[in-house]
């Protein structure tokens, strides 16, 4: 996730993948449903009627990682190559995009869970959904941690921050794989993706693309502690988003649906 786009893509992916949790969970409490079974359009028969009995939430994660893929071999230089042997030594060559390119099949191989669960077995096996979902919590936590070691400053700060709230992902995920319907665990869930997801794209802005058109600086304290403010900020913008997201949805079951 190197540069302003390996920020931006990422985040945006964890941000969306929040928001609808955060509608599933507020249609289970409202409606009194199972959180992981969204219902089903009924069975039609027109041409394209099984177009509509599909999930296509695993098809999205699967052109996410791709996109994300692409982008990251975009951004090579020049030949991507795992060890490079130059003066009689091993090297190993782009230690961060391989890790990026790590991360990135993992999501694939959650989209690629969830469509086979979702879509072609006879019966579907979320805790399979759930167990690639916890894999891929499981592999991007060291990641972040190996990348702290080349940051400092800003950088370092904000990444710390980041694998914060990637580590509470990480057992609320781990938690679910034994509570896989507690509302709690999936509202904290939906939160934490938000969170992530939103201060994955401040970070890009802020390393990168800084809207003051200053950028910040690694010695300077007050660009290091407000960098923890910041990320205050997006937690309480995450918790009024998700208050909204309830308050919409009541009145779109209770009101709009209903009617409909």
């Amino acid at each position: 996730m190197g540069g302003f786009e390996g920020h931006l893509y990422p985040g945006l992916s964890f941000f969306f993948y929040g928001l609808y949790h955060a509608q599933l969970v507020s249609r289970a409490l409202i409606c009194n449903a199972p959180v992981q079974y969204p219902p089903r359009h009924p069975w039609s028969k027109g041409r394209w009627a099984r177009l509509w009995q599909i999930y296509y939430i695993g098809l999205l994660k699967i052109l996410s990682a791709c996109i994300l893929v692409a982008q990251e071999l975009h951004s090579i230089p020049r030949q991507f190559v795992l060890i490079s042997k130059m003066y009689h030594q091993r090297n190993f060559m782009f230690r961060k995009q391989w890790q990026h390119l790590t991360l990135y099949m993992t999501f694939l191989l959650s989209g690629c869970v969830d469509m086979v669960s979702q879509n072609l077995l006879p019966k579907r096996c979320a805790a399979l959904e759930q167990g690639a979902q916890a894999l891929g919590m499981f592999i991007f936590l060291p990641l972040m941690v190996s990348h702290l070691q080349d940051t400092e400053g800003v950088e370092l700060q904000s990444h710390v921050l980041l694998t914060q709230a990637m580590f509470l992902l990480t057992l609320v995920v781990t938690a679910e794989l034994w509570a896989p319907n507690m509302l709690l665990l999936w509202t904290m869930k939906a939160f934490l993706y938000m969170i992530t997801g939103s201060w994955l794209m401040h970070i890009g802005f802020m390393l990168f693309k800084p809207i003051s058109g200053y950028q910040w600086m690694d010695d300077d304290r007050n660009d290091i502690m407000f960098v923890t403010t910041f990320f205050c900020w997006h937690v309480i913008f995450s918790a009024i988003l998700m208050i909204w997201i309830y308050g919409f949805s009541f009145w779109w079951y209770c009101y709009i649906f209903v009617k409909a």
